[in-house]
């Protein structure tokens, strides 16, 4: 008998799983093509430094989940140490871009991102950047909703006076 309700919870298992992979995959709400000169542009949000330009391209950056953004910078654009409480993965999609690790900016440490370059950066690690060169574009992916949290209060765009 033990022979027989070892293979038959086997496939009974299988089957839920690939029961449950069907249902995760027809949940998905849409498929959509966003070309380049579909994108809309706009101002980047409150937390980075004026100047950039961002576009949101699968998702809301507001809300809990998955998203996808660009970030457009013009050279010499600069993030000072911050950190984010979920994963962030971004691929520099033209230009080059600097990035660095720790609580304080040191341009000496950081490495040059080309177009095409990819980094994972995990959960609260401290890191900072800047736009090399002429204007850049990375695209970042991460869970909203969006958080910026930089290392010195007063580096955090937010806190400037107006």
């Amino acid at each position: 008998m033990k022979k027989i309700i070892i293979p038959f919870s086997m496939i009974v298992a299988a089957a839920a799983f690939v029961f449950a992979a069907e249902q995760s995959t027809s949940t998905a709400t849409e498929h959509r093509v966003v070309k380049p000169g579909d994108l809309k542009w706009g101002d980047a949000p409150p937390g980075l430094p004026p100047g950039g330009k961002m576009a949101v391209l699968n998702g809301d950056p507001t809300q809990a989940g998955a998203f996808t953004v660009r970030l457009k910078a013009p050279g010499g654009y600069k993030v000072m140490p911050h950190t984010h409480p979920t994963a962030e993965r971004l691929t520099v999609i033209s230009g080059s871009f600097k990035i660095g690790m720790g609580e304080k900016f040191d341009e000496a440490s950081m490495q040059q991102m080309s177009a095409g370059s990819y980094i994972v950066l995990p959960p609260n690690m401290a890191h900072f950047a800047k736009g090399a060169g002429k204007d850049s574009v990375v695209q970042i992916d991460s869970e909203g909703p969006f958080q910026i949290n930089y290392v010195n209060p007063t580096d955090d765009p937010r806190n400037a006076t107006k």
